[in-house]
């Protein structure tokens, strides 16, 4: 008969105490693979992977690095222990719902994903009672949006162009314009763009030798290479769109326009381009000029004035103003029309 001799209780690992060996880990040298801490913490490498993600969702600036011989390090940012608790007003909760709002049109994407989790995080730092007052604070700043895009089926390539960004991965893109066929491009991709309720990714394309802008829809697929960029130190984001009226750069001209007076104070109220002067004239018509190029989209945004709206110069856009108008009525407007 075999007797079991009293001992010391086997350990037992909790996830607690699992996490806390694993960020020693990360605290204690410059980075780690998932390997290093499985052997280390003496776990599986799904244990690591799943407790690298609870991190993160805690909190913590966990990055990963693809290194030269093909393994990631992961780590933390450099000096985030120094970082004192970062705290909220009232009015400060509101704006940042604010501003979540105004980003609906991200939803399904990664970006969505990752707004969840901050404001998830932000919840659970409050005391209970002030969780119904957050969501006052959210109803408080609601948006309204119309015609927006879907980006839920983007989820993996957003994804993809997120680490790119991030990390400064050279990348393959697969990009189809409209009524063109597909062109692949060796791109690095330097700034993602917000337009209208839309996502551009503008960077250095090296088949054109130049910043191009890709509006992301039409990206069909993304292939991330382990070749780095750097991004030029004079570079800002207004070199992709130069003296556009929005992203569309061309040739630039000066241009003047009169609104009418029914119109006049919504032009008044806002600021369209760095180069715009604006002249009030005696029976309550606006005059503004601008030097700026693109068309298409200064076009689009005089007849959203109609019938308030007359192009004084240059005569080429009056034209292409009176053709438009030709155009929608089925050619029936004359020539000789006044604009």
């Amino acid at each position: 008969m075999n007797v079991k001799r009293p001992g010391k209780p086997a350990k037992k690992y909790s996830q607690a105490a699992r996490l806390h060996d694993v960020i020693r880990i990360l605290e204690a040298r410059y980075g780690a693979t998932v390997d290093e801490i499985a052997e280390e913490a003496q776990v599986t490498r799904r244990t690591v992977y799943r407790d690298l993600d609870a991190i993160r969702d805690a909190g913590y600036p966990l990055v990963s690095d693809k290194e030269s011989d093909g393994r990631t390090l992961y780590r933390f940012l450099t000096g985030f222990k120094k970082i004192p608790p970062i705290t909220f007003s009232l009015e400060e909760l509101m704006t940042l719902y604010l501003c979540r709002g105004q980003l609906a049109f991200l939803q399904g994407t990664p970006f969505q994903d990752d707004l969840d989790a901050i404001f998830g995080r932000i919840r659970s730092s409050l005391p209970p009672r002030s969780v119904a007052h957050l969501e006052r604070i959210a109803s408080a700043a609601a948006p309204r949006f119309q015609g927006v895009r879907d980006y839920q089926g983007k989820k993996g390539l957003l994804a993809d162009l997120r680490k790119a960004l991030l990390h400064q991965y050279r990348c393959k893109l697969a990009y189809t314009p409209p009524h063109r066929e597909t062109a692949e491009y060796l791109f690095d991709p330097y700034t993602l763009l917000f337009y209208n309720s839309s996502l551009y990714l503008g960077g250095f394309a090296h088949n054109r030798s130049a910043l191009r802008l890709f509006l992301v829809d039409r990206v069909d697929r993304v292939e991330l290479t382990a070749e780095r960029f750097e991004v030029p130190d004079d570079y800002t984001a207004d070199d992709l769109t130069g003296s556009a009226f929005g992203l569309i750069e061309g040739e630039g001209y000066e241009m003047t326009v009169r609104f009418g007076s029914a119109v006049a104070h919504l032009v008044r109220e806002r600021h369209w381009h760095p180069s715009q002067t604006l002249q009030e004239q005696a029976d309550g018509s606006l005059l503004l000029s601008l030097q700026a190029s693109g068309d298409k989209e200064i076009l689009a945004w005089l007849y959203s004035y109609l019938p308030d709206v007359e192009v004084l110069q240059p005569e080429s856009l009056r034209e292409q103003f009176l053709q438009g108008l030709r155009s929608a009525l089925g050619g029936t407007a004359a020539p000789s029309d006044p604009v």
